[in-house]
């Protein structure tokens, strides 16, 4: 390795490594806020209580199985592979042809939906059940006991692993290089082609990929700690708003 040569092509390319750059947080950003949107839907409906009529609970049954076939296809298939199918699939089969970006943003947005739903799931079932049976007993709903009981705890139990999931993501752009997506991995295959560098040019991306997943990293626990509050703070009896004491004080 020399390091002259890292210097030279990192001068003379360092416009295209910020491009490549820009483009894999843009991809990795959008899709990562879409696909916990989609994981928070999903998971939202999948927890569902069945209901007692008959026509509800096939309808239910026939959405469960709809998503959770979702859930297993794209959790179970390399995302190189869904990029390949879903981009020049919709082209051959229905004459779609996707801008490179918006087809890698919608392949990364799909694919962090199938994690960050079960994500999601498993943040729900594991609120004490005597929130629900408290919040139905006053009259909510499942959608009203998701929005003010569970969604405001399973958001803050589920940052860690969106964040995880955030970082794979940005790692994860470099496979949307098969249908040229212009993020960081083929920017700089392109310049490792040009100079036949292959090493050099891939030490300086491996570089950027570090720091992008490094500072993504700090500045997600910066906020787990800022909503966690500060360390000395305890919380009393009082200043726990559950379910239950919605209950009471309804009662009262």
């Amino acid at each position: 390795m020399s390091l002259d040569w890292i210097i030279r092509i990192l001068t003379e390319n360092w416009p295209m490594f910020l491009r490549g750059a820009g483009f894999t947080l843009l991809i990795s950003i959008i899709g990562t806020i879409i696909g916990s949107l989609i994981g928070l839907i999903i998971g939202v409906i999948r927890t569902i209580p069945m209901p007692e009529r008959r026509m509800k609970r096939i309808l239910l049954k026939v959405v469960n199985a709809l998503l959770a076939s979702y859930i297993e296809f794209f959790r179970g298939t390399p995302m190189i592979v869904q990029a390949m199918v879903i981009y020049y699939g919709s082209a051959l089969a229905f004459n779609i042809h996707m801008n490179h970006i918006f087809a890698g943003i919608f392949i990364v947005s799909i694919n962090t939906g199938a994690y960050m739903a079960e994500i999601v799931r498993g943040g729900i079932i594991s609120i004490d059940k005597g929130q629900f049976e408290a919040a139905h007993a006053i009259g909510m709903n499942h959608i009203q006991t998701m929005t003010n009981v569970a969604l405001p705890q399973v958001i803050r139990n589920i940052l860690p692993a969106t964040g995880n999931e955030f970082v794979i993501n940005i790692k994860d752009t470099s496979v949307l290089n098969v249908i040229s997506v212009t993020e960081l991995y083929f920017q700089t295959k392109s310049i490792a082609g040009n100079n036949f560098r292959y090493f050099e040019a891939f030490f300086v991306a491996c570089i950027l990929y570090f720091i992008m997943t490094f500072t993504v990293t700090r500045i997600l626990r910066y906020i787990e700690k800022r909503m966690d509050g500060p360390e000395s703070y305890t919380m009393n009896q009082m200043q726990v708003q559950t379910a239950e004491g919605m209950l009471r004080r309804t009662k009262t």
